[in-house]
């Protein structure tokens, strides 16, 4: 059996209802429904989360950009 991943929202009544299609081939199997916050679930990637991350970044720099001294090229042996 696949791991499936569904987003709900709970409703103004505090219930979450959820329906979960799994296939014919998946009746009478038993399953784990585990429900978190999703807020408190740290996402390490994702199209939605990169999303967002742009959205609250893109625009926020307010200062000027400088380089600073990169200081002199090295000299080195040339290869034989």
């Amino acid at each position: 059996m696949t791991r499936i991943v569904v987003h709900s929202k709970v409703g103004p009544d505090g219930v979450l209802h959820m329906d979960v299609p799994m296939g014919v081939t998946e009746a009478n199997r038993e399953v784990r429904v585990i429900v978190e916050e999703v807020a408190a679930v740290h996402k390490a990637s994702g199209q939605e989360e990169w999303h967002d991350f742009i959205q609250r970044t893109a625009g926020a720099w307010r200062g000027e950009i400088e380089r600073s001294p990169q200081g002199e090229l090295e000299t080195r042996d040339e290869l034989p």
